[in-house]
């Protein structure tokens, strides 16, 4: 043992002077993410959030997410400026399929040894994802873990909370047969899948800088996940949206049933459906059932929304006003909670 060599944190991996100075510099970017309600400011034990009387009986709907192996797509590429957005969206959409507005995020960054680069380029996601949601960036945690993360691995969790009234919660309870289910266009894979994606890239010796019809492959497997909360906001107010169900890893056939009462199922007609190119160039190559599709990717549909039939056209019309590209992908039928995908 040597007696004379002297240890510090940051000779032991972690440089307290660097993340301090870090969350100094981003103080005026997360900034821009402040609601009114907002009390509290970057670098306090934690965030401050007022209610105040705009609710008057508000409950508070929460979501917990991360981006899964996506991460590991973004580090192959060292591309980490859309990541933040995908891990904004998987908790914020969650947190809007019970009718809930999100009004603050919180996330979690653990490394191996924190890169002021990547630090800034992540955390500029995250405030582009809470811009888009409309909600503040409330508060976050970094970890810096030397030996448990190896150097340029990092991983993400996030932390969503929303406000709904509570006369106004969407728990699937008015759901009937002959409600219809409109779909909201996926941007692509979003955040599911991608240990099978990137299993069969590797097995078919696949490079991220291939171009399949013009189309850059990595480029299109870090197209950040869709956030649908500013579309769907307005259909809340003016139409009776029965069931939202957010379609991420269990695809259309694992996720629908969740919202459904326990004596009802659905029929989607994947006529209606036009499966992005990704889909099919991932099923093609690694010679996948189209069953095991159906079950893992969103397949073109980030969410689906399930209003009365006679209802559907108003909401279709508000959504697209919204810039939403809405498809009628199938109707409720009488069925234990199952999913026929049919033509």
């Amino acid at each position: 043992m040597n007696m004379e060599e002297k240890w510090s944190y940051k000779k032991a991996g972690v440089d307290i002077e660097l993340g301090d100075k870090l969350i100094q510099d981003i103080k005026g970017l997360v900034s821009r993410t402040y609601r009114p309600e907002v009390i509290s400011g970057v670098g306090g034990f934690s965030g401050v959030f007022q209610l105040g009387e705009k609710w008057r009986e508000p409950c508070l709907v929460a979501g917990s997410d991360g981006v899964g192996t996506k991460l590991k797509i973004a580090i192959d590429l060292d591309k980490h400026d859309t990541i933040g957005i995908d891990l904004v969206a998987m908790c914020v959409n969650d947190v809007l399929c019970l009718g809930a507005e999100p009004v603050f995020f919180l996330d979690y960054l653990a490394c191996g040894r924190l890169e002021a680069g990547n630090f800034k380029s992540i955390i500029s996601g995250i405030v582009r994802g809470c811009e888009e949601a409309g909600c503040t960036l409330l508060g976050g945690e970094t970890a810096e873990m030397p030996d448990f993360y190896q150097d340029g691995d990092y991983d993400l969790a996030g932390f969503a909370v929303g406000i709904v009234e509570k006369s106004a919660l969407i728990d699937g309870g008015k759901i009937q047969k002959g409600d219809v289910l409109l779909g909201l266009t996926s941007s692509g894979l979003h955040s599911n899948g991608y240990s099978l994606v990137r299993k069969v890239l590797q097995s078919q010796g696949a490079s991220l800088s291939s171009q399949i019809d013009g189309k850059i492959l990595g480029e299109e497997l870090l197209r950040p996940t869709k956030i649908y909360v500013k579309p769907v906001l307005p259909l809340f107010r003016e139409v009776e949206v029965k069931g939202v169900s957010h379609i991420t890893g269990g695809g259309m056939v694992g996720n629908i049933p969740r919202v459904l009462p326990p004596y009802l199922g659905v029929k989607i007609y994947k006529s209606k459906i036009e499966i992005p190119w990704i889909f099919s160039y991932i099923q093609k190559l690694g010679n996948i059932e189209e069953e095991e599709m159906w079950r893992v990717f969103n397949l073109g549909i980030g969410l689906v929304l399930i209003v009365s039939r006679e209802g559907a056209d108003k909401a279709s019309h508000i959504l697209e006003k919204e810039g939403e590209k809405v498809i009628m992908i199938g109707e409720v039928i009488e069925s234990d909670r199952k999913v026929l995908v049919v033509e």
